[in-house]
């Protein structure tokens, strides 16, 4: 989930390589270099709306974290201890908390006062502690609450032991932490988390591979990261390497799943890496989640956070693993500086998913993808465009908003295809230059939407005639698709838009649609497509004929849902029903309680929701909870 720039070269020296230090030590405490906590500090940054911090003034630069993790009370204990770097005429540090019992606060070892502002909706309250300009150190002891919205605690059964993980992005991380939550502040850290003997805790950084005796583990992140990718997993997981630099982390039900699912990902970081330089993360782990997980995946650097929802058992979801992997340099190496340019995080991530996708699998493979990126931006194009016209820009204004507002289809699909248009405007080959330059320029750094226009004006379209082909304005600050859109095109898409049109109107027999010979995306995109004059009969002869809702596969399953919720298919009810209260990813039930209360099925989506509620987390359940509210 991101992506953003600004220039600094120093840091690239001394983050690449893990320590093997005692995290704890009083050195451990003190910043690895001075140039890269001044090059931190100076770090150019747009406005952050949704913080409350001012780096200008002081700003962490490494966190050293003590935590008890208790599952009994569904409380996180914790000491934070972060080194920092202050202005000359520093008066105080501000911290983002949501959510948090602050017990005591020290500065450079004495205990001092602290203020608590007034909380606002969804960003939550600011921490203020006085300090003057040679204040070194500041701890914080305090105790999150067990509703915190970052976290899903997921209880324990006759069969398998709880679980907990954390969701940070956007700005969850202060529900579990005092932190500087703007994505435009990077810092490094290092953890001891202890938690129950029988499980494993894992974080964005070093990870075990094994159980600890005592449950207590130890972390180290080198590398500075936002906030937003501080991540936190605590289950009874196991290890199996995939890999020279890769490996999955799943339950003993699913370890054998994930490891067979996932064994080709040490294929997709070698073309990751052919295409835009040195992974800078040294390895690249999976870990998967409970189901209820809102996303299909997050790209905590080094440890993906993945849905079990793709896992179908014949590695056909991987386009996702592809996804995370290209954050690593878009989002996590080059990271959007606000929330208002979330486009720079995930635009290039899915231009580098696609670009990973033809390298490893093939051009027809990753133009069917993006067709069907293209054909459901232009639908959401089309909804958003009704609602708020300005929402459909690549630069959103959400001042005053949920940052969670940006996270649609315009950021991601809008976002590649201006990113594509500029490759078929310059040719592929200077692009490429361009992109690699970009990583390696930007490293550990943030970047906005003005500064990028900038960059690439100067850098890459430097001529006024490629200028005035591309025209920026147009895509960043103008509603809906540019005329200068590419033409994404897939043969293999068509032809299934052929067939399920000569189906519904019965000019092909039910048994003559190739469902056998297609991949999965074909048929989603066959079910996504059919249209409303299709009876419930037909599609009972659909599922009759290749027992589609018995897929594995979660993206048909899901587009199966949906159709059989249009169609009233009752007959798929109990499955639907099963699917909402296991299944907690946002993509999935959104759609699916829309169409509930778009068929006058209200009823049915409340009952069900009521009981699936308590499986979702916050990110999901406040979406779904606007979304019945009313109704």
């Amino acid at each position: 989930m991101k992506l953003t720039f600004i220039s600094t070269c120093i840091l690239m020296t001394g983050f690449l390589g893990i320590s093997s230090c005692n995290t704890h030590s009083e050195n451990s405490n003190e910043d690895k270099s001075d140039a890269r906590t001044q090059a931190i500090l100076n770090m150019k940054r747009a406005t952050d709306h949704h913080s409350y911090s001012k780096p200008e003034e002081a700003v962490v630069t490494h966190l050293e974290w003590d935590a008890n993790v208790d599952f009994e009370t569904r409380i996180i204990n914790a000491t934070a201890n972060y080194s920092i770097k202050t202005s000359e005429d520093a008066k105080r540090i501000l911290f983002d908390i949501r959510e948090l019992d602050i017990l005591s606060v020290r500065v450079d070892g004495i205990e001092t006062s602290f203020e608590i502002g007034e909380e606002q909706a969804f960003i939550g309250s600011p921490l203020s502690i006085p300090l003057s300009p040679s204040s070194k150190r500041v701890s914080i002891a305090y105790n999150t609450q067990p509703g915190a919205d970052a976290f899903l605690w997921v209880e324990g059964s006759e069969n398998s032991n709880p679980f907990l993980f954390t969701q940070s992005q956007a700005i969850l991380a202060r529900t579990w932490i005092p932190c500087q939550d703007s994505p435009g502040v990077r810092f490094t850290y290092s953890a001891q988390v202890q938690v129950p003997k029988d499980l494993m805790a894992l974080m964005s950084a070093v990870n075990p591979t094994e159980k600890s005796a005592d449950g207590v583990y130890t972390f180290v992140m080198d590398q500075p990261i936002p906030s937003y990718l501080l991540a936190l997993a605590v289950g009874d997981v196991e290890f199996r390497s995939v890999g020279e630099h890769t490996g999955v982390y799943a339950t003993p039900d699913l370890i054998d799943a994930a490891e067979y699912e996932f064994g080709e990902m040490e294929d997709l970081l070698v073309a990751a890496e052919g295409l835009y330089g040195k992974y800078a993360w040294e390895r690249y782990d999976l870990l998967v989640l409970p189901a209820a997980f809102p996303f299909g995946g997050m790209e905590n650097p080094r440890l993906t956070f993945a849905t079990p929802t793709i896992i179908a058992g014949d590695r056909s979801l991987v386009s996702l693993v592809a996804h995370e992997l290209a954050h690593s340099w878009s989002g996590n190496l080059v990271t959007n500086s606000t929330w208002d340019d979330f486009w720079l995080n995930e635009g290039f991530t899915v231009y580098f998913e696609q670009r990973i996708m033809e390298a490893v699998y093939g051009r027809d493979i990753s133009e069917m993808l993006a067709t069907l990126s293209y054909r459901g931006l232009v639908d959401e194009v089309s909804e958003i465009m009704d609602l708020n016209p300005d929402d459909t820009h690549l630069r959103l204004h959400l001042k005053g908003r949920n940052p969670d507002d940006g996270m649609t289809a315009i950021a991601y699909d809008k976002g590649y295809l201006f990113l594509r248009m500029i490759e078929e405007n310059v040719g592929r080959e200077k692009f490429d230059d361009f992109l690699s330059t970009y990583f390696k320029k930007h490293a550990f750094t943030v970047m906005d939407t003005d500064n990028f226009i900038e960059y690439i004006e100067r850098v890459l379209l430097s001529d006024e005639e490629t200028r005035n082909a591309v025209n920026l304005t147009a895509w960043i600050d103008g509603a809906g698709l540019p005329d200068n859109c590419p033409n994404v095109y897939s043969e293999r898409i068509e032809k299934v838009d052929n067939a399920v049109a000569k189906w519904a109107e019965g000019g092909l027999n039910t048994s003559d649609i190739p469902w056998s010979e297609w991949l999965y995306q074909e048929r989603y995109r066959f079910l996504k497509s059919i249209p409303a004059s299709v009876t419930v009969e037909k599609l009972d002869e659909l599922n009759v004929t290749f027992k589609v809702s018995g897929t594995g596969n979660n993206e048909v399953l899901f587009a199966w849902l949906e159709q059989s919720i249009l169609k009233q298919h009752t007959a798929s009810y109990p499955r639907l029903e099963s699917f909402l209260i296991n299944v907690g990813r946002r993509k999935f039930l959104t759609p699916l309680y829309k169409a509930l209360l778009e068929t006058g099925q209200t009823q049915m989506a409340k009952d069900i929701y009521e009981k699936a509620r308590p499986n979702y987390h916050s990110v999901s359940t406040g979406t779904m909870d606007e979304l019945l509210a009313d109704s």
